[in-house]
């Protein structure tokens, strides 16, 4: 079982990892800002934070199971 746990929080992190990356650096943006000087795009800030949040959540989750597993 904490075999599994650990096998489904790398899974996750990964996941985590993966949609953080791709929202910050491969996927069209999500808002645009005009002002006098420039055109910037801004990328879509709540996948971002949820993939984030995914990444230390599953590698928490990995690290958890995978010291319960020595003992």
């Amino acid at each position: 079982m904490k075999g599994f746990v650990l096998i489904i929080g790398i899974l996750v992190a990964t996941a985590g990892g993966v949609m953080t990356y791709r929202a910050l650096y491969v996927e069209p943006r999500s808002a645009v800002v005009i002002t006098e000087n420039e055109v910037r795009e801004l990328p879509n800030y709540k996948r971002v934070i949820s993939g984030a949040l995914m990444l230390v959540g599953g590698a928490a989750v990995a690290f958890v199971a995978a010291r319960k597993m020595g003992k």
